[in-house]
């Protein structure tokens, strides 16, 4: 677990290092706005929750409730908002990273990240290895570090809120990129399914496509429906901040939380999109498929009902009879043939001018 100590007044982080640590954290200044931030693995906060809620206990005076703690602890729990009068818990399912070498589609796998927002202090519980924990320990370090680059301290978040917000901003980009990857992949099967000399067979992939786009749409209704929730708990914020500054401070988090739930929002847009998208590829590709099998047909009628007659004449002078006219004439055999030429010649006119077969049906489609 690490510890944190974020002062936004004179634009500093503290790192406290791993805790719990030997000495007992000081509480932060009201007026100066610092807050700390506590981060931690699941499995961690389950071993050393006792220590976490006397943590809480002395610097935001209430622990943590059963119901929330066991919140946290769930790793299939899906995006969801919750508060009391002490504190706010989101959760909030991040994108699992996906690995970039392979050409099927991204597969949707999702962890929980759960936060507890308390006036003093936001704890985080994330999943081992968790990009957006590292990066925001990056990012609010780095600079801190840094004289040179003392500028970017601005970045420093001003509340456990715009802090929550951050990282959540930056799965919800998760989810965009994955979007880009899957719009890619179905533009693609498109191009193929529409492809008449293509033979595709990648139908299981589609179908796993398909699933995942679904998948997909459920997570951000959660997600959509968690910060919804949140915004609409933030106007009942007005009563306790009263001060010009803290009332500016309130009003960047609603910009930022909207902002938020506008790129969720975008993302359940192209989620919809792709799903008509492939479905409408589909439903063309069965249609093409329909169509080319009917002129199929329709050539072999056609040329089927030209050589009929041909075999007519042909069956005729085939039959046993030693009475049967041009039968024992010379010229017989090519008043016969021609006769089966012209009626040929006719009906392949006739069946032309119709338009029941067309150049490209007697060529083949491979030519």
């Amino acid at each position: 677990m690490r510890l944190l100590l974020i002062e936004p007044a004179i634009k500093r982080v503290q790192d406290l290092g791993i805790w719990p640590a030997a000495q007992r954290p000081p509480l932060p200044s009201p007026e100066s706005g610092s807050f700390y931030w506590l981060s931690c693995e699941r499995s961690e906060f389950e071993a050393q929750l006792p220590a976490v809620q006397a943590l809480l206990l002395q610097l935001c005076g209430t622990p943590l409730v059963d119901l929330h703690v066991s919140d946290l602890l769930n790793a299939h729990i899906p995006s969801t908002f919750d508060y009391t009068s002490d504190y706010d818990v989101l959760l909030f399912r991040r994108l699992n990273p996906v690995d970039s070498t392979t050409k099927s589609t991204p597969a949707v796998q999702t962890t929980p990240v759960g936060y507890a927002l308390f006036d003093a202090m936001l704890l985080s519980v994330h999943s081992a290895d968790c990009p957006v924990r590292a990066h925001s320990l990056q990012r609010l370090l780095t600079p801190a570090a840094t004289p040179e680059k003392r500028a970017a301290a601005t970045r420093i978040p001003p509340s456990g809120a715009d802090l929550m917000l951050r990282q959540v901003n930056q799965m919800v980009d998760d989810y965009l990129n994955l979007r880009r990857d899957m719009a890619r992949q179905i533009d693609l099967w498109q191009m193929q399914l529409l492809n008449p000399k293509s033979r595709f067979n990648d139908w299981g992939q589609v179908l796993q496509a398909r699933l995942g786009l679904h998948q997909l749409d459920e997570i951000c209704e959660d997600q959509r429906a968690a910060i919804q929730d949140w915004i609409d708990a933030l106007e009942g914020w007005d009563d306790v901040h009263s001060s010009p500054a803290e009332r500016r401070a309130l009003e960047l988090l609603r910009v930022r939380s909207r902002d938020v739930l506008e790129h969720i929002e975008r993302v359940i847009h192209h989620v919809h999109r792709m799903e008509q998208s492939a479905e409408a590829a589909m439903q063309m590709h069965f249609s093409a498929q329909s169509h080319r099998a009917n002129d199929i047909m329709r050539t072999l009628t056609t040329l089927t009902a030209i050589f009929l007659p041909l075999n007519l004449i042909a069956a005729v002078f085939g039959m046993n009879f030693d009475v049967l006219p041009l039968v024992h004439a010379e010229d017989g055999f090519w008043w016969a043939m021609g006769a089966m030429a012209l009626i040929g010649a006719v009906l392949l006119i006739f069946f032309w001018r119709r338009r029941y077969i067309e150049k490209d049906s007697l060529m083949g489609e491979d030519e």
